[in-house]
């Protein structure tokens, strides 16, 4: 059931940062950007955080390197050079990525700087060989107007795409470098957006600058949407990795759910008068008391010699399993913070349950010295694993106590989100001191500005007056980026309404039958064309683009002929027509023109793809009247 909440009085603030991957060469190399399987080489490396010019650490950054892990990195030779594995400087930025860059700048009402500073953002969880993001800020003070009031864009970055994640392990993460260097537009919007549907709004009209340019990537992982999100009396949360534009209304949504419940359980600790040092670090071996468990987890954690732990939440009872968002508790938050080291917890909010019994849980509860609202959290593993892992519950124990912490979190399916790291300090970045500043000439701005691409809202409109056609098929067009192929037929002679359902309706249709990936811009064209010379009927074109996507390598024409799809004669078409009616005769006599829809359909069946309709139409018409005048 979804919960309906007064934002106005919550006082929410969501700010948004969207990442888009730019279609052209690598940033700082001319490497193409396109993305690989094949590893012609491999190397390991471990990075470490340093002090920022003003000697603070950053604390993501810190938690990143506690967990002590190698970083293997995959290389191709075609796709990577030594600027990628951190052996040579880079080279100067790519051009017409900083073109696109200023577009994109004027596009969004923005303000283009006048010099380019690239600087380095401090990056450690392997993601960067260097251990550092360079980026810089092309365009300032941009806006977007919504129907609950404006919302600033205060800058627009260019800057480097990190490495992809092959395999993420406790002790070693695997990394491949084709994607590290793809060039990537950061867009930031100030905190003004106070409804979720407000965020969606936003983040679309983002989105569709963007696609204006018709230089950006497509496809899963070339973008990347985070929210900033926050109430009164909470925090400023970070959530990661927001894929889809219908789930950022779900997730702020989720998000005000979890910080009021925190708030909550903060509200119920200050009642029960917990207070962080009521919280110590005093662990208790109880593996004694699992010795004969029916637990498979902690059975197997024995056999392997390891132990069980267990530590007292003074007060907590209860509150460990309260649900915070649909499926997720405050132990699950638990449960992620302790994931470094383990894979899960057992608290006493859900026990007795997998495979512990109510015995056992007495037990745990005597050895503690329970008071009666106490709680016990329980972690089997090596001991001092157990130990780490149960540090990380106590920490988020005792932030309980304050409410919500501030973090960086995972977007989730369902809306949810989990735990991912501390939100990172200001500590990150320091200048680039291997490119110089990029003079941008006042030339270059007018050329850009003079020469903006259609907005995609403005085209959708533009196709309905001009061309007259529906609004979903524009829409569609435009957000299929079908469009600049749809203007091509047009500019052939093809009527645009037939052009836009064969696009949108038919190829779309066709994806239920076969893949069309392998239909291209070309099959298309030649394929219309054909039509425009009056060598194939309309109808034979769904027949036609059926069979390229199965045989890509063929042309229209040879489909067309190989399929018996071209056009037959007009002399040809009427002695098939007057053969049908003929056979039909007793038919025809008796319902005279009563009998077109039976012809027709016969005629169709014989003649669809060879003839067009609307001949069919005249012959059978014409003789009908010849066989009953």
């Amino acid at each position: 059931m979804k919960v309906e909440f007064d934002y106005k009085s919550l006082g929410l603030k969501v700010g948004l940062e969207i990442h888009r991957q730019l279609d052209t060469k690598k940033l700082f190399s001319a490497v193409p950007s396109q993305l690989h399987d094949n590893v012609d080489f491999t190397f390991e490396r471990r990075l470490r955080p340093t002090m920022s010019e003003l000697g603070e650490i950053d604390q993501a950054a810190l938690e990143e390197f506690k967990r002590g892990r190698a970083f293997v990195y995959e290389g191709n030779y075609k796709y990577t050079d030594l600027v990628y594995v951190d052996e040579e400087p880079p080279h100067m930025p790519d051009e017409e990525a900083l073109k696109v860059a200023l577009q994109i700048t004027y596009l969004l009402n923005a303000i283009p700087v006048d010099e380019v500073h690239f600087m380095r953002k401090i990056v450690i969880d392997g993601s960067n060989v260097s251990g550092f993001q360079r980026t810089a800020i092309v365009g300032m003070n941009g806006k977007v107007d919504t129907p609950w009031g404006s919302v600033g864009i205060p800058t627009i970055c260019l800057e480097e795409d990190a490495c992809r994640i092959i395999e993420q392990g406790e002790r070693k993460a695997i990394y491949r470098l084709d994607r590290l260097g793809i060039p990537l537009i950061e867009i930031a919007t100030t905190p003004d957006i106070h409804h979720p549907e407000q965020a969606k709004i936003v983040a679309k009209f983002i989105g569709d600058a963007l696609r204006a340019t018709r230089k950006v990537k497509r496809g899963l992982g070339t973008i990347r949407q985070d929210l900033n999100v926050s109430i009164k009396g909470g925090a400023r949360i970070e959530i990661k990795g927001v894929q889809e534009l219908d789930m950022i209304p779900v997730i702020i949504e989720r998000e005000v759910q979890r910080q009021l419940n925190l708030l909550k359980i903060k509200e119920e600790l200050q009642k029960r008068g917990v207070k962080e040092e009521d919280l110590k670090e005093e662990f208790y071996d109880v593996t004694d008391i699992f010795s004969g468990t029916g637990s498979k987890i902690i059975a197997r954690t024995l056999k392997k010699g390891g132990k069980i732990l267990a530590i007292k939440l003074p007060k907590f009872r209860g509150l460990i399993g309260f649900e915070i968002q649909p499926g997720r508790r405050l132990g699950t938050e638990m449960a992620d913070r302790a994931k470094k080291y383990v894979k899960g917890i057992f608290h006493i909010d859900e026990l007795p349950n997998y495979g512990i019994s109510q015995e056992e849980v007495d037990r745990v509860v005597e050895r503690l010295n329970f008071g009666e609202f106490d709680a016990f959290v329980l972690v089997a593993a090596e001991e001092e694993i157990a130990k780490k892992a149960l540090r990380e519950v106590l920490q988020r124990a005792r932030e309980a106590i304050s409410g919500v912490p501030e973090e960086t979190r995972r977007a989730l399916p369902d809306g949810n989100t989990q735990y991912m790291r501390p939100l990172p300090g200001k500590a990150r970045m320091y200048p680039e001191t291997d490119i110089p500043p990029i003079f941008m000439s006042e030339e270059l701005k007018k050329e850009i500005l003079e020469n903006l691409p259609e907005y995609p809202q403005a085209k959708v409109n533009r196709y309905v007056k001009e061309y007259k056609i529906d609004k979903s098929l524009a829409q569609t067009l435009v957000d299929d980026e079908r469009d600049e192929l749809f203007e091509e037929l047009i500019a052939m002679g093809i009527k645009p309404s037939l052009a836009a359902s064969i696009l949108v309706v038919v190829l779309k249709g066709l994806k239920k039958e076969v893949s069309t990936d392998n239909i291209t811009e070309t099959h298309i064209k030649d394929a219309f064309k054909l039509l425009h010379e009056n060598k194939i009927a309309k109808e034979a074109l769904e027949e036609i683009f059926k069979e390229l996507a199965l045989h890509p390598e063929k042309t229209a024409l040879q489909v067309a002929e190989e399929k018996g799809l071209t056009l037959l004669s007009e002399g040809e078409v009427e002695k098939i027509i007057e053969e049908i009616v003929r056979e039909n005769i007793d038919v025809v006599k008796e319902k005279g023109m009563g009998a077109m829809g039976m012809l027709m359909g016969r005629a169709m069946a014989k003649l669809r793809g060879k003839a067009d309709g609307k001949l069919v139409n005249q012959l059978v018409r014409k003789k009908i009247q010849e066989f009953t005048s």
